[in-house]
């Protein structure tokens, strides 16, 4: 496969104790040519290795090392999944000669394939424009199924990344893409972004956000105290689709928690209320699949962003089933 990488088993390195007691002891490298449907539960980490949408949108660029810094960081993490869930590492999908949008389709095909051979995907990036293609493969696998089923967006960030694309395609564009083909497929577009910054959107934005009916929450009211609040937003969006993408932009962080992203700024949430999120929309049974995005190594200190990513897939990976 021309925009693929197999799975490279010196990413998985750590304490050793011969009883898993950590995760790079748990995780089986297994290319994607040669996954099977497992007899147990299984989660399959996929690298999007593109920051081609970055450098497209006047972004700092680095992203493209993201998936395997944070496959390393978390190999690292105790292990406390069940014997019988899979933890796999299936690759990653690469960008060869800035051809961003041939990125995008190879991660949709391996996202429908993942889903169709019943793996559970964490996907890594890599610029946002993942979102793009992870969103496709999602709505490929089930329109394969024959299911008139709907799927609610929720994005953790502080852009609402829907530039319109009438240049180019970007890591600023990923949303305003799935808006358009939602109406091309005369189906709606449900789509929840939970902290959004007025000093990271210009007005343009809010009005197209505005135009397509996306629901937001902005930052200063995305943070504990209001998360009772918060909680009834989330589950009434969650109400009324059939299944739920989430994707969480690392540079919607404060960058105390996060510096190595493709846009750094103090401004942004805490990993706390993220996290308290995330409860919410697991136990609602219906999220289907999940990314990390703009994670940029070159720009990480002490390796705190990798570390934040990894607790994050720490707790999906542990709560999901």
């Amino acid at each position: 496969m021309k925009y693929y990488d197999p799975p490279k088993i010196d990413l998985w390195t750590g304490r050793v104790s011969n009883k898993w007691l950590y995760l790079h002891e748990k995780v089986h490298c297994t290319p994607l040519a040669e996954l099977s449907e497992p007899h147990k539960k299984s989660i399959a980490l996929l690298g999007y290795a593109c920051d081609e949408g970055v450098r497209r949108n006047q972004g700092r660029v680095g992203a493209v090392n993201g998936p395997d810094t944070i496959k390393s960081s978390f190999g690292k993490m105790p292990n406390h999944l069940a014997s019988h869930i899979l933890l796999q590492d299936v690759g990653s999908v690469s960008c060869i000669d800035d051809d961003m949008e041939a990125a995008q389709d190879t991660l949709s095909n391996a996202v429908t394939s993942l889903l169709t051979k019943k793996q559970f995907p964490i996907v890594l990036g890599g610029g946002h424009d993942m979102a793009y293609g992870h969103y496709r493969g999602i709505k490929n696998y089930l329109d394969a199924r024959g299911v008139n089923q709907t799927i609610g967006i929720i994005n953790f960030d502080a852009h609402f990344d829907l530039r319109k694309n009438t240049e180019q395609n970007n890591s600023g564009t990923p949303f305003y893409q799935i808006a358009k083909d939602c109406q091309k497929e005369d189906i709606d577009f449900n789509y929840l972004c939970l902290g959004i910054r007025k000093d990271a959107n210009d007005r343009i934005l809010f009005e197209t956000a505005r135009d397509l009916k996306a629901n937001y929450i902005l930052i200063d009211t995305f943070q504990i105290p209001f998360l009772e609040e918060i909680t009834t937003w989330i589950n009434a969006f969650v109400k009324n689709v059939d299944h739920v993408y989430v994707t969480i932009d690392l540079d919607g962080f404060s960058s105390a928690y996060a510096p190595g992203v493709s846009a750094a700024s103090p401004m942004g949430f805490t990993p706390h209320i993220v996290l308290e999120c995330l409860k919410t929309i697991i136990g609602s049974g219906k999220l289907i699949s999940l990314d990390i995005a703009e994670m940029n190594p070159t720009y990480d200190i002490d390796g705190q962003t990798a570390k934040l990513a990894a607790s994050l897939m720490h707790y999906v990976a542990h709560n999901i089933y």
